[in-house]
């Protein structure tokens, strides 16, 4: 009977559609959403060169043995297995993108993780944006970061598409973004984007999210280890008290009864002791703490993701094997057998 009652296992697209009602004006960042880690890891390119951001002695590795150093870096690195939008309907919410302009690669930006990618931005994107035009009650956090090597033009280039790709979708920062309020807005996308200047100009942006990582690829692994967290409070405030549910429930009830003020913001606050954070920043404030030199209030939405990587992820497992083959290609290249610990111990260097 039990096995009847179980949804098919190919996918769950249209999860949030089905959510209870109680769960509908619950602010987004007091919903647990499961996630991807490095989410366009599964398309490597073994013929791009080691990230400049590695270490010195990776980098001297690529340079000296290209074929072997970047198929253990891709075997290593790689944690999914298909592109976004399969992502999408298995129930992932939160897309993790590591941006990075690849040498010799034009203007185009790639996606990067120890190596780079094949796919660009722009098409795993527009990737995206179809789905979401297929499952329009579905919302999804997609976080931008890293960076890697990219240019201030770069930046302007990347966040002007990304507003103009999604436009109407996005959910401005100053919003408190509940299920309902988004499906009333037509709104599906919280852009994350590690930029600070980018967010200054884009009130569609939002700064960095935290999110908890299990590294794992076993869902009850992943479920247990969200179980131990729990206690622990919002990612990246493990520290702060109970005050927190509390403030939340009476913004969110402030969101529910409308815009407050003249310019509709609603000064999210947190409570952490006695000191108060803005999660969704006015940006007003933020400058002028920037400008009187005070600590600069968080933009962070606290979105608790819990993040599986793939088959190919478990990162522990290639480390022995990596060894192996660097000491059996090059035993003379280095003095001493730490060097090699140096690169192969370390638990996952590309995290």
């Amino acid at each position: 009977m039990e096995d009847e009652e179980r949804l098919p296992l190919g996918g769950n697209p249209d999860w949030m559609s089905r959510l209870p009602a109680q769960l509908l004006d619950v602010p987004l960042w007091n919903l647990a959403l499961p996630g991807s880690h490095d989410s366009m890891s599964f398309c490597l390119d073994v013929s791009s060169p080691v990230l400049r951001s590695e270490s010195c002695v990776l980098r001297a590795l690529d340079r000296l043995f290209p074929c072997w150093t970047r198929t253990c870096v891709s075997l290593w690195a790689t944690t999914q297995q298909s592109v976004l939008s399969d992502q999408c309907e298995l129930g992932v919410r939160f897309l993790d993108l590591r941006i990075a302009r690849k040498p010799a690669g034009g203007k185009a930006l790639f996606f990067a993780h120890g190596i780079y990618t094949l796919m660009t931005v722009k098409e795993a994107l527009h990737e995206l944006a179809s789905w979401l035009d297929a499952h329009p009650k579905e919302i999804v956090i997609v976080s931008c970061s890293h960076f890697e090597s990219l240019t201030d033009e770069d930046h302007v280039h990347l966040a002007d598409f990304i507003v103009t790709l999604f436009g109407e979708k996005l959910c401005r920062s100053r919003d408190v973004p509940t299920l309902r309020s988004c499906w009333s807005r037509g709104q599906q996308v919280v852009v994350s984007y590690s930029n600070q200047q980018m967010v200054m100009l884009h009130p569609e942006l939002w700064l960095e999210i935290p999110y908890r990582y299990a590294d794992s690829p076993d869902p009850l692994k992943v479920i247990a280890y969200l179980e131990d967290q729990k206690h622990r409070g919002r990612p990246g405030h493990e520290e702060d008290d109970g005050e927190g549910s509390a403030a939340a429930a009476a913004l969110g009830q402030r969101a529910a009864a409308g815009p407050r003020g003249g310019r509709g913001q609603h000064p999210l606050l947190r409570l952490r002791g006695a000191e108060s954070l803005l999660l969704a920043r006015d940006r007003t404030e933020l400058q002028t703490a920037r400008r009187s030199g005070r600590r600069e209030p968080h933009a962070r939405t606290m979105l608790a993701a819990a993040v599986a990587t793939g088959p190919e992820g478990q990162h522990g497992k290639i480390n022995r094997t990596y060894f192996i083959l660097l000491l059996f290609v090059c035993p003379g290249t280095f003095c001493s057998y730490s060097a090699f610990l140096a690169i192969c111990k370390y638990p996952h260097p590309y995290k």
